[in-house]
């Protein structure tokens, strides 16, 4: 087993104990997890499905797979899809850190990924045995042999989105190169001000998916982080090498989670609702934050305000845990971070009025 870095987080308790200290209590902002219910339908078919005596299928249900094709249709501008390359996963942090061993990269073998990113796509580099490079830049990476390109749009953690343009060239240089391109889609849905594009859109793969994988994960859209329920969709012959090793590795999603997901894509009036709670809280959070001081970069989309008072990050986030608010540092995201904390929006409506009321009070 490679060694991996310490868990981050880890770094972050002292900063959390700090903050439930103030009399109102903390405002957690430090992790992107749903707090709002998991929508009625969901836990219904959930329910409906719990008598589950045999194991399921590592490919998913044929319904899963037909509602995921028709939710990329009506959503991800990425219509006639083939269900037989969808595969559900166990939320999409999993395929994330498996999917490099999925495709078989090893020693030699570069695994490309921004070089602003959530931390797991390094983590599966090196759980392959693969090389991890951070490069925001395809043209930089000279003549390395280079197996996947991880991209994220919206990004975590600066909710920064990729024109079709921008993803087209990365797509047209893997191919070039017979390197795979992974899209983590996970806040699709997720647009303020500007529109997400999927790698799966025409715009940007030719209309061809040779080469392209896409993530997806219903935690956010859906308040089903819970759950652990994503999936993994885009070149068939890719989708099917990744779905062979998961056979032979059990990596099966429960029978009621399937039935669950089925419902949650088939529904878009619940993600209609969430996105709304999302767009009230943000509207009440940015404009605290800039009139406590603090300017918003990128953040155009997602569950995120990338925020700095261009200062050392941790002193940032020690600032906040003074006013009872906790939120992460940017450089858990890479050193370019170092100057930003990644404020979540994900607290109730009372948390985020008191997390304004605090700022506005200095």
């Amino acid at each position: 087993m490679p060694r991996l870095p310490d868990f981050p987080w880890d770094s972050l308790v002292p900063f959390g104990e700090r903050a439930r200290q103030h009399p109102d209590g903390v405002v957690d902002l430090s992790v992107g997890t749903p707090v709002d219910p998991t929508p009625d339908v969901v836990q219904h078919a959930l329910s409906a499905a719990a008598d589950a005596p045999g194991y399921p299928t590592t490919l998913g249900t044929a319904a899963l797979r037909e509602a995921a094709v028709r939710w990329l249709g009506r959503r991800a501008g990425a219509p006639g899809l083939d269900p037989g390359a969808v595969v559900p996963t166990v939320g999409s942090k999993e395929l994330v850190a498996w999917l490099p061993t999925l495709l078989g990269l090893g020693a030699g073998d570069a695994v490309v990924f921004p070089e602003l990113a959530y931390p797991t796509y390094d983590i599966g580099a090196r759980l392959a045995g693969a090389d991890p490079v951070a490069s925001d830049s395809v043209t930089a990476l000279g003549p390395r042999r280079v197996g996947l390109i991880w991209v994220n749009s919206p990004a975590n953690p600066h909710g920064r989105v990729l024109p079709a343009a921008h993803l087209a060239k990365v797509v047209a240089w893997a191919r070039e190169r017979g390197a795979v391109v992974a899209s983590d889609e996970c806040y699709l849905e997720l647009g303020w001000d500007a529109a997400p594009v999927s790698v799966l859109d025409p715009a940007v793969n030719g209309g061809s998916l040779d080469g392209v994988l896409a993530v997806h994960s219903l935690s956010k859209r859906s308040n089903l982080a819970g759950y652990r329920a994503g999936f993994v969709t885009g070149d068939p012959a890719l989708v099917k090498r990744v779905l062979d090793v998961r056979k032979h590795a059990g990596l099966m999603v429960p029978a009621p989670v399937q039935a669950a997901m089925t419902a949650a894509l088939e529904d878009d009036a619940h993600v209609d609702q969430q996105r709304e709670r999302y767009r009230r809280r943000r509207d009440v959070l940015r404009p605290a934050l800039v009139g406590a001081g603090f300017r918003i970069d990128h953040s155009e989309a997602g569950l995120y305000l990338w925020a700095t008072r261009d200062e050392p990050c941790w002193d940032t986030v020690g600032w906040l845990a003074e006013r009872g608010i906790l939120v992460a540092p940017g450089s858990f995201y890479g050193a370019g971070g170092g100057s930003h904390v990644r404020v979540a929006l994900t607290a109730t409506d009372e948390r985020i009025d008191a997390a304004a009321k605090r700022l506005s009070a200095g």
